[in-house]
């Protein structure tokens, strides 16, 4: 959305069939960035910036249904994914998407509003419980002022700004949002709340070892906040490859699909299939269910989504229907129910040469084992293997290497990672 038309909605010279139009716009094009970053993210050979692109997309959550500010947010993150906690932090808090979503353009001298104060220090840094009320008062007067233009860029209204001395976490001056930021990264707590998130992310969701985050995070604030370390001193440890840590974690659907389809290179016949997906099993990039973003863990799961994910291999496999249904004007929804119905096909052009050739020198007795190992995160049981080969081994079907990967697929063990 144009700056232009961004103030003509604010300056209501539109009649409401016009604004209509534009909000229209604006989830068409939320539509097409969300499928051009799943798109980045199945095909980049940066495979880790997207990763953690995808981490601080939760992290940093923004709802806003202006494309501009929610391109602008991701370009943020996806540059810094990778670098310097610090940059980071204090580019999102300046960047459009975030000050509209947490209400800082209303927040003013002598008319403060706390939501962005608290939610930066509960959900960007501190985490609850490593603050007070007046903490979040005092911080909110130093985030007076902090706004933005039409065209998204940052700007500092001066006038708006509460210039008197304040105490943020013991620290005292005249402080502004910079210095906040500062007093926060300073406070060893951010790391490790930080490091706490990324063990959830990466490693595992419910056993988390206080011993393990206080190491983990310490190095992260020695590092002076360098991401990369923080991630090498996560994949180098011999906890990450232990067996409790191995198949802990539940795949979000993003993460899901985009395995998929790295494993199953393939050509959607409806491009805008893995919207409905992501609709019906929980997480809309760009779409975060509130200022926390998504719980993940057993969230993810529950008696339907888990049937659509076990689901999905084979509906591409067999180019099935899925019937997936929302409120018309759902925002989640991007308007794809009002225009097209929720039924859609599933069919894919499946690029079987290239999956063949990572098997190709493996004896064909043994390519089932192969494909276990391959896309499974440890050899599963017994029972799930005897399960694999005899679909694999059905007499007069497709392919037995073609069976046997849509069924490792299948299992629910591929649900873990």
């Amino acid at each position: 959305m144009g700056a232009g038309e961004i103030g003509k909605m604010e300056s209501r010279e539109l009649d409401k069939e016009e604004k209509k139009k534009i909000r229209q716009q604006s989830r068409d094009d939320l539509r097409n960035l969300n499928l051009l970053w799943l798109d980045e993210m199945i095909h980049s050979k940066a495979q880790l910036r997207e990763k953690m692109a995808l981490f601080w997309h939760g992290h940093f959550a923004s709802r806003n249904i202006n494309i501009l500010y929610q391109q602008q947010l991701l370009q943020v993150i996806r540059e810094y994914a990778l670098g310097n906690f610090r940059d980071l932090l204090h580019e999102t808090s300046k960047s459009a998407a975030i000050i509209a979503f947490l209400n800082n353009q209303q927040n003013r001298k002598k008319h403060p509003n706390e939501n962005f104060a608290r939610e930066v220090m509960e959900l960007f840094t501190l985490g609850r419980g490593h603050y007070t009320e007046t903490d979040i008062k005092e911080a909110a007067r130093a985030f007076t002022g902090w706004n933005f233009r039409l065209n998204g860029d940052f700007v500092f209204r001066a006038f708006d700004h509460d210039a008197d001395t304040k105490t943020v976490l013991g620290k005292t001056g005249k402080l502004d949002g910079d210095e906040v930021l500062d007093i926060l990264l300073e406070n060893r707590q951010t790391a490790q709340f930080i490091a706490q998130k990324a063990y959830r992310f990466f490693v595992n969701a419910e056993q988390i070892p206080a011993d393990r985050i206080q190491w983990m995070g310490d190095r992260f604030y020695d590092s002076g906040y360098q991401i990369m370390r923080l991630l090498e001193d996560i994949a180098s440890s011999d906890w990450f490859y232990a067996p409790e840590n191995m198949g802990a974690k539940i795949k979000s659907p993003v993460e899901l699909w985009a395995g998929v389809c790295r494993a199953l290179p393939l050509e959607l016949d409806d491009h805008e299939a893995p919207l409905l997906l992501q609709k019906a099993l929980g997480q809309v990039l760009f779409f975060p269910p509130n200022v926390a973003g998504w719980p993940g863990g057993k969230n993810w799961i529950d008696s339907s989504s888990l049937m659509l994910r076990l689901r999905i291999p084979q509906m591409l496999y067999r180019q099935s229907d899925m019937d997936i249904r929302g409120k018309e004007d759902d925002d989640q929804q991007m308007g794809m129910e009002a225009r097209k119905g929720g039924k859609r096909r599933l069919a894919a052009t499946i690029d079987w040469q290239l999956v063949e050739q990572l098997f190709a020198k493996i004896p064909a007795s043994d390519q089932t084992q192969a494909v276990a190992q391959f896309l499974l995160p440890h050899l599963p049981n017994a029972q799930t293997m005897k399960i694999i080969e005899q679909y694999a081994g059905n007499v007069g079907a497709a392919s037995p290497l073609h069976r046997a990967i849509i069924y490792a697929m299948s299992v629910p063990e591929y649900q873990l990672c």
